[in-house]
């Protein structure tokens, strides 16, 4: 055997070991590149979507050019593991290599050097200058670009500068026999793929980062897949190199993706009938409404599938409407699968059974992922992993059905799977110059993306969401918008974002378009759909903030019966408010929902909320008399009917839907609440001049907001839902001046403090914010200065989307007498002593994981927050930093009486009424 050939096979790729330098298992070099290679061939013949190889194949003239490329770039991702920065670390494996002439200067290990020759920043170096000299790349064009898929596929893309300092360390890359390795590395990935004449094809292509970013995350899943060493077990260390083997390696290749069992991309079926044929077929309903055939004949007549926005009323059937125009989309478009991206866990976990049956009717075996950091909470997904539906190695499901994959689970592979729900943060990270964001494009870069309460997001999520848009605008994916309470103007921004990724000007109008309406993108006109038949035209009573006042109010109109809903801003006002109507109606009486509860009482809360006040099932128990203290967590979280509705003043928007809360269901009810009616509260006096909501109310929502909401419904006397929502709504969030002439100067001067606000808020946002897709050149710079490696589901996750708008979150547990600490003893699985020095069990880590809770504003302002962390870090656990669902999570230590001190605050979790806290 030549001696080059000799060392190229006494490369290491992947060694395992216990801490110590035993070497436990490795691989040659050359058995993982054929691997990665093989598992990258699979991945685009049978799992990639046919959009995303369109979408790259734009670049290349056709997608008969993707699978050499994107088998030839696994197959040299890591040619720079061979080379002394790498190969130094293993002693065992550095004495094997030395023998076969590949020496290591013993100095090299300690080379300060050594961190900025990363092997993948390396390999972008050296398959770069390889491109350029033997086959004609343009160095700086199709050659940088090319390398900058293998220097990213560890999910950080090279620096310019870090390129830099790395070209002048070339001595600990190797010279000689190493360089020879590298080079015959490179060769033989080519004749792979045809030889050299094949791969010179590209030298032309100049490549968009859309394509670049797509061609990195495919690499990244098959590099993935190649490491996992229950699919591709590793080997002792030889006595000698062994040749290839190009049966055993198919061999291998086709045990482990059997064992994978990965589902196979989805096939949508082409739909021949009418809206009333598929909403039978899906939903098992026999008449579509209007909203729904609107939407199915928009999708099929789209000139190319691109963006719909659907405005209307709650009820109307817009989340149905959505799934019937994904499929025909998906259809069109070559999508193998959607992705459905609400704004809470709490709306996410709800829609997540309503897809789960969606599913059940749809042909093939479909992969199906949730995706919030309490996924495991949810009793459905929970349901499927208990009943076998989710996957494990060697034991593969029937071919038929929905399955949660053991692969395309974590915080980073769950939005692989062909379908998905999750919260809007695991869209909007997709527009965040974050550690491995390529995988978030691969993910609603296949699928047509639906994105629910579009309405709800903020001035600094919606610049992310806006990018989002823009970069799948330009992948060419088709995404259904829904909302039920859209200002004109939000509807041009959406339109814009999404037009401008795909090179189309969308004029910015403002205009009115009537109501219901569909929208597409392109320029098409809109499409105003008839208005519901129905309508509930909802009393409004004007009431004084007084808390005798209002159980006055709840006496008289519940006096026969009737659940009520009390709907407050602010946690404090839902505590303050339960107390007092816990004292006047009884403790059975009255339940209690917001945002500051253990993730699991909230959802057994949740739960309860809907059994009880739910649509009308067979064996649903509502009570007679029932009062909800809610927070807005009642927004928008659950599908619950009320006979009567007490909130304080919020933003126009968010009143209408909380009055969709409000007769939402057809049932008998109790004659004094037989007509819906509400009672609007929540602001100092209604006869001032202006009229100015209390101030909890006005922190949460600014005063520019509030007063044009008290503007519009200081005199009204009804408001007819669905018929009345166009009208106010864009009449809250237009130029128009409203109220009476006394109230312009407070109301001039608070508008001008939300303009600066906004412009802060949009400042703010740009500086994480994601690129856009149509700037040229490779992905080098990519994402420089970016937030690095962040965790969706952690506090600092959340707060770069949404701006901190998310209160800092930490795990509760209980403290012994002896000092250690116990789970929380009230929940299933609770009150288990807890190991601090060593690992957490898994099991156990699942139920801590799951006593996630929210501390107050008072804690989590920007003044604060990080005292307090720096507070609670101070309680670090090495058995919770050993386990991979608690590492890196603050933890609350609780009191016997459930009590704790933080920074100046008593805390004490009431099971009724949650999270309490007084200054000391």
């Amino acid at each position: 055997m030549a001696s080059v050939e000799r060392a190229w096979l006494s490369v290491w790729a992947k060694s395992g070991h216990d801490g110590s330098s035993e070497v436990v298992g490795w691989l040659p070099l050359q058995q993982h590149l054929d691997d990665a290679a093989g598992v990258a061939a699979r991945l685009v013949r049978e799992w990639v979507p046919p959009l995303v190889l369109n979408r790259i194949g734009q670049d290349l003239s056709g997608t008969a050019g993707v699978e050499p490329l994107v088998v030839w770039l696994a197959a040299v991702h890591d040619v720079l593991k061979c080379s002394p920065a790498f190969a130094c670390q293993v002693d065992a494996l550095c004495v094997h290599m030395e023998h076969e002439g590949l020496g290591i200067d013993p100095r090299t290990v300690h080379d300060p050097g050594r961190s900025v020759v990363h092997h993948a920043l390396a390999g972008h170096l050296v398959v770069r200058e390889w491109l350029a000299d033997e086959l004609g790349f343009d160095f700086r064009h199709g050659a940088d670009q090319v390398a900058s898929v293998i220097g990213s596929h560890h999910g950080v893309p090279p620096e310019r500068e870090r390129l830099v300092q790395a070209d002048g360390l070339r001595y600990l890359l190797g010279t000689g026999l190493w360089n020879d390795v590298r080079e015959h590395i490179l060769d033989r990935a080519t004749e792979r793929v045809g030889g050299r004449a094949v791969l010179a094809s590209y030298k032309q292509v100049r490549f968009s980062k859309p394509t670049l970013a797509l061609l990195t995350a495919i690499v990244i899943v098959a590099d993935w897949i190649a490491s996992n060493d229950t699919l591709f077990p590793l080997r002792p260390l030889p006595a000698e190199p062994e040749p290839a083997d190009d049966r055993e390696t198919e061999r291998r290749l086709t045990e482990a993706m059997s064992a994978l069992n990965l589902p196979p991309r989805w096939q949508p079926a082409r739909f021949s009938g009418d809206a009333d044929d598929m909403l039978a077929r899906r939903f098992g309903r026999s008449h579509a409404r209007p909203v729904q055939v609107a939407a199915v004949h928009a999708a099929r007549n789209q000139a190319e599938p691109g963006l719909i926005i659907i405005e209307a009323p709650m009820g109307a059937g817009k989340t149905e409407a959505a799934l019937l125009a994904a499929e025909v989309l998906a259809y069109r478009s070559g999508a193998a699968g959607v992705f459905l991206a609400l704004p809470t866990q709490a709306t996410t976990d709800a829609m997540f059974s309503r897809v789960r049956t969606w599913l059940d009717r749809l042909d093939g075996r479909l992969s199906l992922g949730l995706a919030h950091g309490k996924a495991h909470l949810n009793e459905t997904y929970a349901g499927m992993v208990r009943t076998g539906h989710f996957e494990s190695v060697g034991d593969p499901c029937a071919d038929e059905g929905v399955v949660a994959h053991w692969w395309l689970s974590g915080r980073k592979k769950s939005g692989l799977a062909s379908f998905v729900v999750g919260t809007i943060d695991q869209v909007l990270f997709a527009g965040l110059k974050s550690r491995h964001v390529m995988l978030r494009h691969l993910a609603l870069a296949g699928k047509v993306v639906v994105i629910d309460e579009v309405h709800a997001y903020d001035v600094y999520m919606s610049q992310y969401l806006h990018r989002v848009l823009h970069w799948l605008g330009a992948y060419e994916v088709p995404v259904v918008l829904l909302s039920a309470t859209l200002p004109h103007h939000r509807r041009t921004e959406l339109l814009h974002a999404y037009d401008n990724g795909r090179g189309i000007a969308t004029p910015m109008s403002s205009s009115a378009t009537g109501y219901p309406v569909l929208s597409v993108s392109g320029g098409t006109p809109p499409v105003v759909i008839p208005m519901p038949d129905t309508r509930t035209d909802v009393r409004i009573d004007r009431l004084g903030d007084e808390l005798d006042t209002l159980v006055s109010y709840l006496r008289e109109h519940l006096a026969g019966g009737g659940c009520a809903a009390v709907v407050r801003n602010t946690v404090a006002r839902v505590q303050e408010t339960a107390e007092r109507l816990i004292a006047e109606f009884g403790e059975d009486s009255v339940t209690i929902a917001h945002s500051r509860f253990l993730a699991c009482d909230r959802v057994r809360i949740d739960r309860g909320l809907v059994s009880r006040f739910g649509p009308p099932t067979p064996g649903s128990a509502r009570p007679r008399t029932h009062i909800v203290v809610a927070s807005q967590v009642i927004e928008q979280s659950l599908d619950v009917d009320f006979d009567l509705m007490v909130t304080d003043l919020a933003p126009a928007d968010l009143v209408l839907q909380r009055l969709g809360r409000l007769h939402r269901h057809d049932r008998e009810r109790p004659a004094e609440v037989s007509s819906p009616r509400c009672g609007l509260v929540g602001v100092g006096d209604w006869s001032a001049a202006p009229v100015r909501g209390v101030p909890g109310s006005r922190r949460v929502y600014g005063d520019q907001l509030l007063l044009r909401a008290a503007a519009l419904f200081h005199e009204r006397p009804s408001i007819s839902i669905p018929h009345d929502i166009p009208a106010i709504v864009q009449s809250a969030y237009g130029a128009d001046a409203l109220g009476p002439t006394t109230w312009q100067p407070a109301i001039a001067e608070a508008t001008a403090a939300a303009e600066k606000e906004r412009r802060e808020r949009v400042e703010a946002a740009q500086v994480f914010l994601l690129g856009e897709a149509t700037t040229p050149g490779s992905l080098v710079d990519w994402l420089h200065a970016g937030v690095g490696d962040v965790h969706e589901d952690s506090p600092k996750g959340t707060a770069q989307v949404r701006d901190g708008a998310e209160s800092l979150e930490v795990l509760v547990v209980r403290q012994d007498s002896d000092g250690g600490l116990l789970t929380v003893d009230w929940i299933p699985g609770g009150g288990k002593q807890i190991p601090v020095d060593s690992m957490v069990p898994h099991n156990l880590a699942k139920v801590i994981a799951a006593c996630s809770l929210r501390l107050p504003l008072a804690l989590s302002h920007g003044g604060v927050i990080d005292a307090v962390i720096a507070e609670l870090e101070q309680r670090r656990f090495p058995g919770f930093e050993l386990s991979p669902l608690l590492k890196g999570q603050l933890v609350l230590p609780l009191d016997a009486d459930r009590r704790a001190r933080l920074h100046g605050y008593d805390l004490y979790y009431d099971l009724r009424r949650g999270l309490i806290h007084e200054r000391c």
